[in-house]
């Protein structure tokens, strides 16, 4: 079963930047909000995870906080 890989993001995040990367070398499809453009998204993160650092990474129905790559070849099961 495939989960859905949302990121929330801003252009000049490094980590966001790297996760990204990571999911293009595993072929992992996602979407991207950009949070610093797009208030409705920002609030939707906050809302998610009660704080604004990004990024915050959505697989199926978990939430990850930052670029925890080994938690996210767990959930992808990569």
């Amino acid at each position: 079963m495939e989960n859905s890989v949302t990121i929330y993001s801003t252009p000049v995040c490094h980590f966001c930047q790297a996760a990204k990367e990571f999911f293009k070398e595993n072929n992992v499809e996602y979407t991207e909000n950009d949070v610093a453009a797009d208030a409705d998204k920002r609030q939707e993160m906050i809302d998610l995870t009660g704080q604004m650092g990004v990024p915050v990474i959505k697989i199926g129905d978990d939430i990850i906080i930052g670029f925890d790559e080994p938690k996210i070849k767990e959930l992808l099961k990569l």
